[in-house]
């Protein structure tokens, strides 16, 4: 770490942190600094490169310093909450200076009693509120110790929920026998399945001020005062996983309170309600089926008896056995699958469950989507006032911001909704109430005005309509409305009126009855309707067009596509994102071939906003990475937008736990016949380059043994040079030497293909003989270049063929840098736009070449092809630890004498 970094973060510290072996050097440093960080309120940006403890560092750090925290402020209520007679000296500070004068007054004026008056109420307050605070703490721990140490109550529990299932089957048991004899009485217009699918009555929030969430006696426990807590968010369900295994094996492992939370896709125990499969579809059930369990009795209650009854509500969502799940999940460091595996023995929702534990946390461990998302922040209950945020995995943090708050839909998705949208309406017009109708009327118009700026008509099939004039468009998003015609509707009100009706759970479920052969109607008016639905959903899915015969039903395969996504709850995304400020956003007209395949896009500019709050609530917020560099994003785009004072912000970088001698990094500027490596989109192509490529390629697979994975700028470049090797017969002496792999596109075809690099790379150092390991050739921002450790004979050698900058040409990335270079300060002459995409390119590539050292014991070489590398300017934003010990060759043979050495060095 340099002296600048050490000094930034240096103040108050700790001497010593507890580490479940001898910490190493850099660990040290790191926990120091983080502890620096959290004490003073900083904002962090924190680089350990992977393979150095990172999250043993991140956890033993940010544990102890919350440990010390709590200490701290129990011994200050102590101090206040002492009897009168002590400590009158310490609490003197609160009290007025001076002596009292009966007349006196103070600055503001106000006579000294007064003041005194003041003082002694807002003491007595605050020794109230500590005493309350104090008293829930201990009734708390009483009852969490209760738990640890009492197994009998467990057993109690267990017995007490079987006693209620099989009090719960006896009586749907006698209801169903007492309902056999009885029959239909009265004639119904709809069955009861059909009877759910109708919108209840809507009010809006300015008509009912009450809310029907959860019963009133629930709301106690909600509002349960929230600890000082840290909340660490990573990318993945697994490295969330990963990261709790690593607090179970700390020294903090068996006192920490710690809850994991996840999405409802991956908690949810409900098998029903699991198989619908798409997550909107999980939120929506879910959801409905905790509505039907609030929903208060109305007037209307005897005309709508029989359909209440049928209303399904979730077995597992029971408050008594989510506070006992609650309150285990506090007692023992849990997982995901251990909770959800809690939850299925306790017959109890881990989802909500685990919410509940919230409050009383000292560890909240979630992923990135519901933290940095505010609706689902505060859907999960989360309060980042004064509390800690620490992200890990943040490399990727501004295009995860990004992404979360951007949406796009397709023509098709806007005619389906329109077409499904307009069937319900018209089916059930007589039982739907006047807000309703009208909700839904708005809805279609937004629709139809969508296709129309597109080119197209919403009542004619997407897959028949050519588009006049192709191509992409970019709007404001006032400039999109007005010329959509839709500025004189509140988003707000509808977005709202789509999240409380649950309207494309209705939609939903009427498409899921009448949207597929045969249903079950009852005139033949309605079987037309429906029939008419059916084939409109049909031709949909099959591409065909309106005039056309319909020729086969849809293939099993389709219509699980539009199980999992039903048009209306994508749209409701891009009406959501339609309400951000103005300047922050574009709206990206894509307009290709048919309506069908053109798209709106809705593209958000400006991230700090959204990030913006995180940072303004939390009392510390520590972004860390492996890779970190180059850090002026972060700070530019993220921090000093979002209104960081730059006093606040603080970076740490660390060195790597390998020797210097275990890397050998080179910018390599030509190949062996002195062609000059530069792969520009315009001379990349050049047979020549091609062939130097291959020719570098062939000199090391000579002295490297085990695995060499070199990385491509892009599939369509790693294809055309595979193919021009192949016809020159380069391949055939590459493959002399190590076996060829290629990355695949499909994901599900990664696993097999490293298993089979792996055991290739493992036969030939076992057989020892010509063939001495793999070659993979892999692409940058594909699959292999994050994630994947490509540790010991696994990568000995990291190639990076050329520089690998973003397409310049796409819309979104154009318009990204107008705006940066609109709102952006010229950085030392460079135009913030043009930082953006060095930037962009340069993390990618230490994504890609940090894969190979992984651990103290591994090395291996990193050659970087082009000698643009060389550029300081380039060279500053690699990692500083693969910075100090590049070398830069003009010429081949001087770095292929180095690499030789290295190698032979390293197999003796």
């Amino acid at each position: 770490m340099d002296g600048g970094t050490a000094e930034a973060v240096s103040g108050p510290g700790r001497a010593s942190f507890p580490f479940p072996y001898t910490p190493y050097r850099i660990q040290e440093q790191f926990m120091a600094a983080l502890y620096a960080a959290l004490e003073a309120g900083r904002v962090g940006i924190f680089e350990s490169p992977t393979g150095t403890g990172k999250s043993l560092s991140l956890i033993c750090g940010a544990l102890s310093w919350l440990r010390d925290f709590e200490e701290k402020k129990q011994q200050e209520e102590a101090r206040l909450l002492a009897p009168e007679g002590s400590g009158q000296e310490e609490k003197q500070p609160l009290a007025s200076g001076g002596p009292a004068c009966p007349n006196s007054r103070d600055v503001s004026g106000e006579p000294d009693w007064i003041t005194a008056f003041v003082q002694k109420k807002e003491e007595q307050d605050l020794v109230h509120r500590l005493k309350e605070e104090q008293i829930r703490r201990k009734k708390r721990e009483e009852r969490l110790e209760k738990i640890r140490h009492n197994v009998q109550l467990k057993y109690a529990a267990k017995r007490k929920r079987s006693e209620e299932d099989e009090t719960k089957r006896l009586l749907q048991l006698s209801k169903e026998i007492l309902s056999e004899g009885a029959g239909a009485a009265v004639p119904e217009q709809l069955d009861h399945i059909e009877e759910e699918l109708i919108l209840a009555e809507y009010e809006s929030d300015e008509e009912k001020k009450v809310a029907s969430g959860l019963e009133e006696d629930d709301d106690d426990d909600l509002e349960e005062e929230h600890v000082t807590k840290i909340y660490y968010c990573s990318r993945t369900h697994s490295q969330l996983s990963q990261f709790v295994h690593e607090v179970q094996k700390s020294p903090f492992g068996k006192d920490t309170r710690l809850v994991s939370l996840g999405s409802r896709q991956n908690l949810c125990v409900n098998e029903e309600v699991r198989r619908l499969g798409a997550l909107q579809l999980i939120n929506d059930r879910c959801t409905e089926m905790q509505k039907n369990k609030h929903e208060k009795k109305s007037d209307a209650e005897v005309e709508g008896k029989k359909r209440r009854a049928t209303r399904t509500v979730c077995p597992f969502y029971s408050y008594e056995q989510m506070q006992f799940l609650r309150d285990e999940v506090l007692v023992e460091v849990k997982d995901i699958e251990q909770l959800v595996t809690l939850g299925k023995e306790t017959k109890a929702c881990p989802y909500y469950g685990s919410r509940y534990a919230i409050p009383a946390a000292q560890l909240v461990v979630l992923p990135y989507q519901m933290l940095l998302h505010e609706a689902t922040r505060s859907a999960a209950g989360i309060v980042l006032k004064d509390q800690v945020v620490i992200i890990d995995e943040a490399h990727n943090l501004i295009d995860t911001i990004t992404c979360i708050h951007s949406a796009e839909v397709s023509g098709s998705q806007l005619c389906c909704a329109h077409s499904q949208l307009l069937q319900y309406m018209e089916r059930y017009r007589k039982r739907l109430k006047a807000k309703n109708l009208m909700y839904i009327k708005q809805i279609l118009y937004l629709l139809e005005r969508f296709v129309v700026m597109l080119g197209g008509n919403v009542n004619q099939n997407p897959s028949c309509q050519a588009v006049s004039q192709t191509g992409t468009e970019l709007k404001s998003i006032n400039d999109f409305l007005f010329q959509s015609q839709i500025d004189n509707i509140n988003l707000f009100k509808v977005q709202r009126y789509c999240e409380k009706s649950l309207i494309s759970r209705k939609l939903f479920g009427f498409v899921e009855r009448y949207g597929n052969p045969a249903p079950a109607v009852k005139t033949n008016k309605e079987n037309q309707k429906l029939a008419g639905l059916q084939n409109f959903l049909m031709t949909l899915q099959q591409g065909s067009c309106k005039e056309g015969p319909l020729q086969s039903p849809p293939v099993e395969a389709d219509n699980d596509q539009l199980r999992a996504a039903s048009p209306l709850m994508h749209i409701e995304g891009f009406l959501s994102a339609l309400t951000n400020a103005n300047e922050d956003g574009r709206v990206i007209l894509n307009r290709q071939g048919t309506i069908g395949q053109s798209s709106l896009k809705f593209l958000l500019l400006n991230p700090a906003v959204h990030f913006a709050k995180v940072v303004k609530e939390c009392r510390a917020v520590i972004i860390a990475g492996g890779t970190m560099q180059p850090v002026a994003d972060f700070r530019e785009q993220l921090l000093s937008c979002a209104g960081v004072d730059p006093a606040r912000i603080v970076e740490f970088s660390c060195g790597h736990v390998i020797p210097p001698e275990n890397i050998l990094p080179i910018v390599l500027c030509s190949g062996p016949s002195n062609q000059q490596l530069e792969f520009t989109y315009q001379t990349r192509d050049l047979p020549q380059m091609m062939d130097e490529t291959g020719r570098i390629l062939c000199n090391l697979c000579n002295v490297v043994p085990g695995g060499v994975v070199c990385f491509f700028p892009s599939y369509d470049y790693e294809k055309q040079v595979y193919a021009h090797w192949e016809k020159t017969g380069l391949l055939t002496r590459l493959a002399t030497k190590k076996k060829i792999f290629q990355e695949p596109k499909k994901a599900n075809q990664v696993e097999q293909v490293l298993a089979e690099y792996a055991k290739c790379i493992k036969r030939c150092s076992q057989a020892g003989g010509q063939m001495t390991g793999a070659l993979l050739l892999s692409v940058v921002g594909g699959k292999m270049s994050e994630g994947i450790n490509f540790s010991d004979d696994l990568g000995r050698c990291v190639i990076m063929v050329g520089m690998p900058y973003p397409n310049i040409k796409s819309p979104e990335l154009q318009e990204k840098m107008t705006w940066l270079d609109k709102t952006m300060p010229r950085a030392a002459s460079q135009a913030p736009s043009r930082v953006l995409i060095e930037n962009l390119c340069m993390k990618a590539v230490n994504q890609s070449i940090g894969r190979a050292i992984r651990h103290q014991k591994d090395f291996a070489s990193i050659l970087l092809l082009d000698h643009r590398y060389s550029r300081p300017a380039i060279l500053n934003k690699l990692p500083q630890w693969i910075r100090e010990r590049t070398q830069v060759k003009s010429a081949f043979g001087s770095a292929f004498a180095e690499l030789r050495k290295f190698h032979r060095g390293k197999s003796d």
